[in-house]
């Protein structure tokens, strides 16, 4: 049984062994997977300045994955639900080719007016990001052996394997009064135009302003690629883009450094425009893909 309160927020997210994860050695353990399976659900109500609350998790095992290999992939998802405050309160086991992990969370708020959607951005607007951009992009080329691990990038890894959904950052943006907001999953060159074609407006960034994450421009410099093009377009970074008026600037920061993990960064500003993102460096555009789902 579940209590309700004002709002419900729902969002389901799954990760197929082979798409989204390989389980094998250097790259992703079972407890990294449920981990992460957890994360991307939970960061979608961060996006929305909600309240966590429940999650339902479904496993799809394959034939020999093993009681054990799974109690870890669900152990791992229960700790980190529990240190956001969130209740499993169901799910299901099923047999299935490959290792399938979906997580639904549901999330609230006491009115709709807390929520923060993807639509509002305004002409004129601000546009900023929480924490530092890259850190898995630059994990998965350590993974993939594209580049040397080093005592310098190492770090890089643990933000691939293990993301942190920034649940009370959301919940103090949506409160400090952002117009819009996202979660960085695909890329701030796909999720930036997501913000924009919703709001009808254009999102300009400024790629020489985003935060990167250390180590990242050494792995780069051994990858022979400008390192914004990793923060921009690799995804999986699970942090926050949102857009506020000017005159929360000061109140945006204060709310977010008041939580003691990350700061704001401020990356560009909302226009009239072709809806979309435009991404610029020192005033001339460039072209960029985030991730896209396409079937």
């Amino acid at each position: 049984m579940v209590q309700a309160r004002g709002v419900s927020v729902t969002s389901v997210d799954a990760m197929v062994e082979g798409v989204h994860f390989r389980l094998q050695a250097g790259w992703a353990t079972p407890a990294e997977v449920g981990h992460r399976a957890m994360a991307g659900a939970l960061s979608d109500l961060a996006a929305m300045g909600a309240d966590p609350g429940e999650a339902y998790l479904v496993l799809g095992l394959p034939s020999g994955f093993g009681e054990e290999r799974a109690l870890e992939l669900a152990r791992a998802a229960a700790a980190l639900a529990r240190q956001s405050a969130t209740v499993i309160a169901g799910g299901d086991v099923v047999r299935a080719p490959v290792l399938i992990v979906s997580v639904t969370a549901v999330g609230w708020a006491d009115r709709a007016e807390e929520l923060v959607g993807r639509d509002g951005a305004r002409p004129g607007d601000l546009v900023g990001v929480t924490g530092r951009l890259g850190g898995a992009g630059g994990g998965l080329a350590l993974m993939e052996g594209r580049a040397t691990s080093t005592p310098a990038n190492r770090a890089l890894l643990e933000r691939a394997r293990r993301p942190r959904p920034r649940l009370a950052e959301g919940h103090a943006l949506a409160a400090a009064g952002v117009h819009a907001m996202i979660d960085l999953s695909d890329g701030i060159a796909t999720d930036a135009a997501h913000i924009a074609r919703a709001s009808g407006v254009e999102l300009r960034v400024e790629v020489s302003s985003l935060p990167l994450e250390p180590g990242l421009a050494e792995l780069c410099a051994e990858l022979g690629e400008d390192p914004w093009r990793l923060a921009a377009g690799a995804g999986e970074d699970y942090e926050l883009c949102f857009c506020a008026p000017p005159d929360a600037r000061a109140r945006v920061e204060e709310a977010v450094r008041a939580l003691g993990e990350v700061d704001v960064t401020w990356i560009g500003e909302v226009a009239e425009g072709q809806p979309g993102a435009l991404l610029v460096e020192r005033g001339q555009q460039v072209r960029l893909e985030g991730f896209e789902h396409r079937w």
